[in-house]
């Protein structure tokens, strides 16, 4: 689950299934008492109509989890985090950074770094199509040193400037789920 409509998605399927639960966040959900098979494979069928899948190997629930921190962090978040995202990983997910980056990498093809980058320019090209702040205040905001430091990391990654791109017609922008 990378979004807010895909735990209302679950919290529907579970209550469907008569399944009560403490939590669904995105990337997990902590259902109280035992699952039987038929539920089990009932939530599974039913996830899968709407376009999620249920992950019960460890690995790829630590990935999503992993996921879930980045886009809650680039997405969800106003405030800078006070450690580089290593350490802010590490302490939220409570295990070792190399080990997360390694598993993130053999599980996804890419790298941490490349995943949350890709997300901090997916919302900066948010807030550009959004048209309510300027570049200097989408910088401040993203927390990247100076403009010049987004529109480099903007054209690395686009191909083209942001000010080229809020020019567009087609905003190319990418979903969540996408990215």
């Amino acid at each position: 689950m990378v979004c807010i409509r895909c735990q209302m998605v679950v919290k529907a399927e579970l209550e469907k299934l008569g399944l009560q639960y403490v939590y669904v966040r995105i990337g997990e959900a902590d259902i109280i008492g035992d699952v039987l098979p038929g539920q089990l494979e009932r939530l599974k069928t039913d996830l899968k109509k709407a376009g999620l899948v249920l992950m019960d190997n460890k690995k790829s629930v630590l990935v999503e989890k992993i996921k879930s921190a980045i886009i809650e962090l680039v997405h969800y978040t106003e405030d800078q985090i006070k450690v580089n995202l290593s350490d802010y990983l590490s302490e939220k997910l409570n295990y070792d950074y190399t080990y997360l980056a390694n598993l993130f990498s053999e599980v996804k093809g890419i790298t941490i770094e490349k995943f949350y980058l890709t997300h901090k320019i997916e919302r900066v090209k948010e807030l550009i199509v959004y048209d309510e702040l300027n570049l200097s205040e989408i910088a401040f905001k993203m927390h990247y040193s100076s403009v010049a430091h987004l529109s480099n990391q903007f054209k690395k990654y686009t191909g083209l400037t942001p000010t080229h791109f809020k020019k567009l017609k087609n905003k190319r922008r990418e979903t969540l789920e996408d990215v």
